[in-house]
């Protein structure tokens, strides 16, 4: 017969890994029960409030939030109204040190499954998180499911066949330690899919480390990638660990991976073969363990036809692939995405989301996207500050949505023409920010203001 700690270890290891995630405004409190659960064999996130919390959620599906009732600035019970409005398959548990039979009430009218009071034992803490989980299993069991079911990340909206497939590839690439390289047009959400692979996967309560390699210097990029020691360069005053170190057990995500140098290539080589770095200004190697998530708008086989990137380190990275899907391709996504985002933005109108006309959501369809999915963030968030009107109708979108039209004389026009109307376009969209506009036609600000003056349009 097992004895009693034999039995407990027993029962977490046959326990599936459900995601927790605690929310408290308490550091201690917040490191006391990620102990306790990680312990229990649960995979657990942490957030210190809960606009952390809510910005977790969109990026990663959780199966039970355990949050605080008393927090500064946004309380607990709000955090339970979300997820019970918002996520499906998501159970909450309060836990309080102000118990009040009317703060219980509250909190399961809210949508709360269970009501813990402090001090608890790690017992009751126990008992309490399988309960809840046990509810959930119950009722996902007890649900029908569709043919063809695929797993779905909060994160990601659509039910387009283009996502159907995404979340398939996704969960797929999840359950494995392999190197993924996620492919698609500027703007699709790439940075999105790697943070579905991340937070699906058995590294999901580690470090998720974004990294933009177009966007620091060339002189920096080695720096920030793999640390440097004291007096490596001038004004290195200290020794500082760089993005590897940071993400150490979990994932790195370098977006823009064609835009490493050639040398940068072969030191990134290095680590995904020998799975080692050296520091700027350091001889000695250590070893890392990272999960590399890699990402890039560019066709990297046509830039290893013409020199332009390696291919040994192109194999290296081409183990998964993942592409995702323009949003042109995926139908009336555009306009579920619309109203994701509207209601997202609703606060920006004190808590009114926008409403669309059919006239301006056939709009919304016809028009190309050339931004993806993140123009039409940008247009909506616009759409959710500037308009007085709670209902948007064609005349409130931008001109280039509202003109979609087939224009017989397009084949007349120069090249520098329709490029002016294109990105024109575009910052009419997002409102004039060069950022965003930047952004969306997949350029950096220099060669946007490059254009912009060569077009004679403002570059300021």
């Amino acid at each position: 017969m097992l004895g009693m700690p034999e039995r407990k270890a027993k029962q977490a290891d046959a326990r599936p890994r459900a995601h927790v995630l605690v929310v408290d405004d308490s550091q201690e409190l917040r490191e006391v029960l990620q102990r306790h659960l990680t312990s229990e064999g649960y995979r657990v996130m942490v957030a210190a409030s809960v606009s952390e919390a809510i910005s977790l959620l969109e990026v990663q599906h959780v199966d039970l939030v355990i949050t605080d009732l008393k927090m500064p600035a946004v309380s607990g019970l709000d955090l339970v109204r979300h997820v019970h409005d918002n996520l499906r398959d998501t159970e909450v548990m309060m836990i309080t040190g102000h118990p009040s039979v009317q703060s219980a009430v509250t909190a399961v009218k809210a949508g709360a499954e269970e009501y813990l009071t402090k001090p608890f034992t790690d017992e009751e803490l126990s008992e309490a998180v399988a309960r809840v989980l046990e509810k959930l299993r119950l009722r996902q069991a007890a649900r029908p499911v569709a043919d063809g079911q695929v797993m779905t990340h909060s994160s990601i909206v659509g039910e387009s066949a283009a996502v159907k497939e995404l979340l398939a590839a996704i969960s797929k690439a999840a359950a494995t330690m392999a190197t993924v390289l996620i492919t698609g047009e500027s703007g699709t959400g790439k940075e999105l899919v790697a943070r579905a692979i991340h937070y699906g996967g058995a590294r999901a309560s580690e470090p998720f480390v974004p990294v933009n390699c177009g966007a620091i210097p060339e002189g920096l990029i080695e720096s920030e990638l793999f640390g440097h020691v004291k007096g490596a360069f001038t004004g290195a005053t200290e020794t500082r660990a760089g993005f590897f170190q940071t993400a150490e057990r979990g994932t790195i995500f370098l977006d823009e991976i064609s835009e490493l140098s050639p040398s940068l290539q072969v030191k990134l080589l290095r680590v995904l073969q020998d799975k080692e770095i050296a520091m700027l200004g350091s001889t000695r190697t250590r070893r890392v363990d990272v999960r590399i998530l890699a990402a890039t708008n560019k066709d990297l086989p046509s830039l290893v036809a013409k020199g332009g990137f390696r291919e040994d380190l192109f194999f290296r990275l081409h183990v998964l692939t993942i592409e995702v899907p323009p949003l042109r391709d995926r139908g009336d996504d555009v306009v579920r995405l619309a109203r994701h985002f509207a209601a997202r933005f609703a606060s920006e109108r004190g808590g009114r989301p926008l409403r669309f006309s059919d006239a301006a959501l056939r709009s919304l369809k016809e028009y190309t996207w050339p931004g993806n999915v993140r123009e039409l963030e940008n247009v909506v968030q616009r759409l959710s500050i500037m308009s007085e009107e709670d209902e948007i109708d064609v005349p409130d979108l931008p001109s280039l949505m509202r003109f979609s039209a087939p224009r017989t004389t397009v084949l007349q026009r120069s090249l520098a023409e329709v490029e002016a109307e294109h990105i024109q376009g575009v910052l009419e969209s997002v409102g004039g920010n060069k950022t965003k506009a930047a952004e969306i036609l997949g350029v950096d600000r220099k060669t946007l203001r490059t254009k912009l003056s060569a077009l004679g349009l403002p570059t300021s």
